[in-house]
């Protein structure tokens, strides 16, 4: 596995930060005058020492071939991952030769990524020995599946009439009971063991008084909710995939089952997103053989980042397999055959017209599905009153930005890259409008991370 040559852009680098500030003190690190002994090598390890406010500098060590993204590891104290230092070092590295030349990793970092790589190797071993050992109790597994399908059965049942109460004393009375009804039947979810339902009761507490329009809104989503509800209750009339994605939006686990498909795949986005107990990454990728788009999913616990971590515009030669659903895109990543690398590939675009009908098509298979993945082509963002759209070079249509994307930087770095002329931007187009993530320029250049 050679790494030699082989180095990330700035933007690729700073995509791995677990949030701006530490974005903003890593750039302020990717500075020679602050490392000394920095150097990589072909196995893909990066290092470096670098002077902190002590009379001991900071050792720092990054694993770059690492099978789940890249890897870390910083004598500093801080509790981030990767850490300002890191950051800073992969953007020492990523500017050339002439700052992190080409050598032998010195005894302290060899150390660790060894340990660390046969650590990997016997954690995989064990797992393959696990899987063909059938440990697993299949009867034991039956009746714990049984219990639970028999208490989200009785709180989707409860969920049902609390729904058949709301709309038979008018929404009206939303506005006047306040969050606290909707907080306590989201418990009641959360007991029958179905947390995709306690999530969208949730969303529902949020909608009253949310603005003008909120009664239509919170029909909507009622609606779509009685759906849900009806889909777990019928699931044995459903057809076998319809049923996967019921389960699924319930919130019953699941497993990749589908056969590995390997490619060539794109690294279109990365981003988090965090709640009191959870970090969720979602990386998107794009098949250059196959042309399938695939999500991948890791988690953290709160204010950790995930382990998996892909730099956007790198391209990884691996195997996927699907989770099952009707038009789920969740995938798992399996074995990889080599390090991440640069690449120019981009994916195929759509107009903006397309782009609304791929949605609709979609809900067809997964009527709760908010939003696809879509990559637009020859798009020019313009201001619409308050907001943005993404309108056609070539036509009168447009699509109106997510209010979510009108408030980060991501959207001065497009309306920059753009300048008035044409780019193509990958993004999730949805019935909130189209969220941009990741944009290149209309002439070659690089994919540019807006999130």
């Amino acid at each position: 596995m050679t790494q030699q040559g082989v180095r990330w852009g700035a933007d690729q680098v700073l995509a791995l930060a677990p949030d701006d500030a530490s974005r903003n003190a890593g750039s302020k690190l990717g500075v020679a005058g602050r490392w000394s002994e920095a150097g990589s090598s072909d196995e893909g390890t990066v290092w470096g020492l670098c002077k902190g406010s002590g009379s001991r500098p900071y050792h720092t060590v990054v694993d770059i071939a690492d099978a789940a993204g890249p890897a870390y590891k910083c004598s500093c104290p801080s509790r981030k991952f990767p850490c300002k230092h890191a950051l800073g070092l992969l953007l020492l590295w990523a500017a050339g030769e002439d700052a992190v030349p080409p050598g032998s990793a010195p005894h302290w970092a060899e150390q660790w990524t060894a340990g660390r790589r046969r650590r990997a190797a016997d954690k995989r071993a064990a797992g393959a020995s696990g899987a063909g050992s059938g440990a697993t109790d299949p009867e034991a597994a039956r009746r714990r599946a049984e219990r639970r399908a028999e208490r989200i059965t009785a709180g989707a049942t409860e969920l049902e009439q609390r729904l058949a109460d709301l709309l038979r004393g008018g929404l009206a009375a939303a506005e006047q009971a306040g969050y606290g009804l909707w907080e306590e039947t989201a418990a009641r979810m959360v007991d029958a063991q179905a947390p995709g339902l306690a999530a969208r009761v949730r969303e529902l507490g949020a909608i009253p008084s949310s603005g003008p329009g909120w009664p239509v809104r919170l029909l909507e989503e009622c609606a779509l909710l009685h759906l849900l509800d009806q889909g777990w209750l019928r699931r044995e009339r459903l057809p076998e995939s319809l049923a996967a994605t019921v389960r699924s939006r319930i919130g019953l686990p699941g497993s990749a089952d589908g056969p590995p498909a390997r490619d060539r795949w794109l690294v279109l986005a990365q981003y988090d997103t965090a709640d009191a107990k959870l970090t969720t990454r979602r990386i998107w990728l794009h098949g250059a053989g196959s042309g399938r788009t695939v999500l991948l999913l890791s988690y953290g616990a709160a204010g950790r980042a995930p382990e998996l971590a892909l730099p956007v515009g790198l391209v990884l030669d691996a195997e996927v397999a699907a989770y099952p659903g009707a038009g789920q895109l969740r995938a798992a990543l399996g074995e990889r055959f080599a390090a991440p690398e640069p690449s120019r590939i981009r994916p195929p675009g759509v107009t903006t017209a397309q782009a609304a009908a791929r949605y609709g098509e979609a809900l067809r298979d997964d009527p709760w599905l908010e939003s696809v993945p879509v990559t637009l082509e020859e798009v020019i963002p313009v201001p619409d009153g308050d907001s943005w759209q993404l309108a056609d070079a070539g036509s009168d249509s447009a699509l109106p930005l997510t209010p979510l994307s009108l408030g980060r930087p991501g959207l001065w770095r497009l309306v920059a890259l753009s300048g008035g002329a044409p780019v193509t931007v990958f993004g999730e187009c949805g019935h909130r409008g189209f969220t941009p993530l990741t944009a290149w320029p209309r002439t070659e250049g690089p994919a540019v991370a807006l999130c």
